[in-house]
């Protein structure tokens, strides 16, 4: 590939460092050299420039109203030309980056650049780049040791990896959440073994949720969101029957979990996101239509009363 997703997202990080007032974040330089963006501090805007950010600059992120129900919150419109290089290749948290107390899971172009994770194995992306930008939701600085390993892995220096950070229970971890409805669609595709090159376009709005008293909470009410509020529409390569069967296996209703607010969910599986079902990680609301037929399937229901219940927590 000619454009470089790390480059463009860079682009997008000077713009908001240019104006870190204004969003309220706040820039600093680690003893390593690399460059912490500090983000949990800001609104709408910072949040806006971390999801864009995270999608390698190729996808393009408005803020509007959703219904859901009988409310209307504030939310997201996402859209993405080619969703398996940005919401793949990029947004998709991937990377276990960890180290004696510190955990996060990187998202951002710099996953394309490393290309740590098995799922690269299956894109058809390649990035090259002088830069490495990565998202991590999290409060804390990533250590030297975490900041090594990210420039080793990328094949540059300290000094040319960016971090992003915000933790969960904030506005920008809000914005940038509602931000993956299309992204979790694709990554359920994934799950369900279809080839994500196949869709040629994917848009998708979503609620952002009210920002929670703490992190537990607001993993809840964040993932809740996409579950029961987040509407997805994908254009994909197919024949209708096999398009109508995804349909029908794409929303978070396929799961015998949808129904449950996530933060129970959580609890109940002692905190660890892998004991899930994976089924269950999609928006609410998907359409599939053909590029060859035309012809558009649904599948999935918005669910206001659980997110009423999640959001009111």
């Amino acid at each position: 590939m000619t454009v470089s997703m790390n480059e463009r997202a860079l682009g997008r990080v000077e713009a908001m460092v240019a104006d870190a007032e204004a969003l309220g974040i706040s820039v600093r330089t680690l003893d390593s050299g690399a460059r912490v963006v500090d983000c949990g501090a800001g609104g709408l805007e910072a949040g806006l420039g971390f999801a864009a950010v995270c999608m390698g600059g190729l996808g393009r992120i408005d803020p509007l109203p959703v219904a859901v129900g009988d409310r209307t919150w504030p939310g997201l419109f996402v859209s993405a030309d080619d969703p398996a290089a940005a919401c793949l290749a990029s947004q998709y948290a991937g990377w276990k980056l960890e180290h004696e107390k510190f955990f996060a899971l990187a998202s951002g172009p710099g996953r394309a650049l490393a290309r740590a994770e098995d799922l690269f194995d299956e894109l058809a992306w390649r990035e090259e780049a002088a830069h490495a930008v990565l998202c991590l939701e999290t409060r804390d600085d990533p250590p030297a040791e975490v900041v090594a390993k990210v420039a080793h892995r990328c094949g540059i220096p300290p000094d040319a990896v960016t971090f992003l950070i915000a933790p969960t229970a904030c506005v920008c971890g809000s914005v940038q959440i509602a931000a993956r409805v299309v992204e979790t669609a694709l990554h359920k595709l994934h799950e369900l073994d279809v080839d994500p090159a196949r869709v040629r376009y994917g848009a998708g709005w979503c609620p952002f949720a009210p920002v929670a008293g703490d992190d537990g909470s607001a993993i809840g009410r964040t993932n809740d969101a996409v579950l029961y509020g987040g509407t997805v529409h994908l254009r994909v390569d197919g024949e209708d029957d096999e398009l109508a069967d995804l349909a029908a296996k794409l929303p978070s209703s396929a799961s015998d979990a949808f129904g449950t607010p996530f933060k129970d969910l959580l609890k109940a599986a002692d905190w660890n996101f892998y004991e899930i079902d994976p089924m269950l990680f999609s928006p609410a609301v998907v359409a599939v239509t053909s590029s060859e037929s035309g012809r558009t399937f649904h599948g999935g229901a918005l669910a206001p009363d659980v997110l009423e219940r999640s959001f009111a927590r």
